[in-house]
């Protein structure tokens, strides 16, 4: 099984700058895709930004050139840089990612338990 433990979460003021970072932990696998979600208080999950193991991204409109996707194969870490974020961008982030287990080569689809990102003055 991957695990994803999402971090780098918090308070920030409108403006400000975060950056999330998923760590993928395991036995032997491989990421094909990363993706990241948001779920804002009393709305649904929605698609923020996701990368394909050739390093193609893709943006949810909301987001696209302020946020930017991108992974550390050598640590197994993808990260989220968020900027000029605004008091719509609070949420809960979760981090996806899907691949193979190498051992039998199994298909994975895991999800993080979500890091909190509140902006406000």
């Amino acid at each position: 099984q991957v695990q994803l433990v999402e971090s780098g979460g918090g308070l920030v003021q409108p403006g400000g700058s975060l950056r999330l970072s998923c760590a993928a932990s395991g036995r032997s696998f491989t990421i094909n895709h990363m993706g990241w979600y948001r779920q804002a208080p009393g709305k649904e999950r929605e698609f923020v930004a996701s990368m394909t193991s050739d390093g193609s991204t893709y943006y949810a409109d909301s987001v696209k050139g302020r946020f930017t996707i991108s992974r550390d194969n050598a640590k197994n870490t993808g990260y989220l840089q968020m900027s000029s974020l605004k008091p719509e961008d609070t949420a809960v982030y979760t981090c996806n990612a899907r691949g193979k287990i190498l051992s039998g080569w199994r298909s994975y689809d895991s999800w993080g338990q979500g890091t909190q990102v509140t902006v406000s003055s």
